[in-house]
């Protein structure tokens, strides 16, 4: 069987080698056709011109003809005057016939001038008609821009009624404004009456706002009636009293500097940090002044502390851990803050393979984008202008990374981790703005586990199962074991919305992925 469809294979191959020489053959016959009927193609206009050439010719010859011999009856006529009276009845009939011809050319001259009166010669007709068509496309581009001029017209008419009505109300808030505002401080008056003189105000007032200066004007003051104080007075042991400040009676005022608060602080932090058995924070912190002082001070110490993290709220060692302690911030969010600070530093130091300290702005752009992959490009131009950035800089310009690390005596950072910080707050408050909307409820409204495990992946695909039971476990303060499987016995589980921003608000929410249709910068 193999040997005969090899040899029917090649059989058919043959045939399709003959065919396909077949096929060229006729394509050359055919071309070689083709040449020969335009050859006589050609051959016949020739032909034909050469034609309308002997016959103009030939017409021409007989008018010649007609000419001469017109001339010569004429001549014979001259010569013969008496032959008018020897033959009238000839002369009659050619008359006759004469006028008979005169009224047929007549009649063909009228019915060509009614027929082709209005006739115009086909050049001129194509020459018009290629005007019109010009005319025609300038015309329809002409309304095109009309009609989007006309649009933006409307556009612009819309707009205008807008900011019209944005300035009435504008104008309206601004004379309530003037009406119920009063007037701007005169800030400078502080000088006198903060100690440190002027210089120190001014330092104090650096780059605030009156709300922040309001607040370093209380500092000051309590600063000094704290000073003042020599003993607390204790809350009692009531339950909304934090178990470290529960005491009865008077306790002693320490009197700490403000850097010896920020100091033990910060190694309480230390200490929590290095614990293995994590205790609720405030029963930590009462340990931990236990530890140091001995069971005799250390509420002494407790009253000292809370007292002066309450005050200084402009201090972010003191503010931050003051929220951790009332319960207002879960304590990761400080821990996640260090942690990104540190990777920073870290990633800063891996860039500057020469160990100079020294980065370009290019380098410091390249590692905030590589450690921060969600942010918004105007995000990342902030945090460069908090590192020493300005639009006159060239990316060739070199940046003491390591000075953006550094804190003062007081623990305070410096203004690119401040940065750091603001922006994190700011992008957090944008985020439960976000799952707010699309919820689509009013604060009051009660919603389900299941609306907001929907929410949450809708504004942030990227969440992983992990952090969004985590985020579902803050919100609704139950154990992440406790949680539901997605879709099972999810609809019983019911809280407040307001409750549930408020919950994530203290967590350390962040955005996990890109937003929608928004690629990573």
């Amino acid at each position: 069987m193999r040997a005969e469809e090899r040899y029917e294979i090649s059989m058919l191959k043959k045939e399709k080698m003959n065919l396909l020489k077949l096929i060229d053959k006729k394509n050359e016959e055919k071309i070689s056709l083709q040449t020969e009927v335009t050859k006589l193609r050609k051959k016949l206009a020739e032909e034909y011109l050469h034609y309308l050439t002997e016959r103009d010719a030939r017409k021409i010859l007989i008018a010649d003809l007609n000419e001469l011999r017109y001339q010569r009856e004429d001549m014979s006529l001259a010569q013969s005057p008496g032959i008018w009276g020897e033959d009238p009845v000839k002369l009659t009939l050619a008359l006759k016939m004469t006028r008979q011809d005169l009224t047929r050319t007549q009649m063909e001259l009228n019915t060509m001038k009614a027929n082709f009166g209005d006739v115009v010669p086909r050049r001129d007709f194509e020459m018009q008609e290629k005007t019109n068509r010009d005319l025609q496309e300038q015309l329809d581009s002409l309304r095109d821009d009309y009609e989007e001029v006309r649009k933006e017209h409307e556009i612009l008419l819309q707009l205008h009624m807008s900011t019209l009505k944005e300035r009435d109300q504008f104008y309206s808030e601004l004379q309530e404004i003037q009406r119920t505002s009063t007037p701007r401080p005169d800030w400078t008056k502080c000088e006198d009456v903060v100690s440190g003189g002027p210089d120190r105000w001014h330092m104090l007032a650096e780059g605030k706002n009156s709300d922040q200066l309001v607040d370093v004007l209380l500092e000051e003051i309590g600063e000094g009636l704290l000073r003042e104080k020599d003993f607390f007075p204790g809350l009692g042991y009531g339950e909304a009293i934090p178990p470290f400040l529960r005491f009865d009676g008077i306790v002693e005022n320490k009197k700490p500097t403000k850097k010896d608060v920020v100091n033990l602080l910060k190694d309480a932090w230390k200490e929590r940090l290095a614990e293995e058995q994590k205790e609720k924070f405030p029963d930590f912190f009462f340990n931990f002044l236990e530890r140091r002082f001995g069971p005799g001070d250390a509420m002494a110490w407790a009253y000292t502390i809370f007292e002066n993290i309450k005050l200084f709220r402009s201090n972010e060692v003191m503010s931050q851990f003051y929220a951790v302690l009332m319960g207002k911030r879960s304590e990761i969010v400080y821990i996640k803050h260090k942690e990104t600070v540190a990777q920073l530093l870290k990633e800063m130091t891996n860039v500057d393979s020469q160990n100079e300290g020294l980065l370009t702005m290019e380098q410091l752009s390249t590692v905030l984008k590589s450690i921060f992959p969600f942010k918004k490009e105007e995000k990342i131009q902030e945090l460069m202008e908090a590192g020493g950035w300005h639009p006159n800089s060239s990316n060739a310009d070199f940046l003491n990374y390591r000075s953006l690390f550094m804190e003062d005596e007081e623990g305070q950072s410096m203004h690119f981790v401040q940065k750091l910080w603001e922006q994190y707050m700011d992008e957090k408050d944008e985020y439960l703005q976000e799952l707010k909307q699309e919820l689509g409820l009013e604060l009051r409204d009660e919603v389900t586990l299941c609306k907001v495990r929907e929410a949450l992946m809708n504004i942030d695909p990227g969440l992983d199962k992990q952090t969004l039971n985590s985020y579902l476990s803050q919100a609704f303060q139950l154990p992440v074991t406790e949680l539901p499987e997605e879709g099972e016995k999810e609809e019983g589980i019911v809280t407040r919305l307001q409750a549930a921003l408020e919950q994530l608000q203290m967590a350390d929410i962040r955005r996990m992925g890109a937003r929608e249709h928004e690629p990573a910068s």
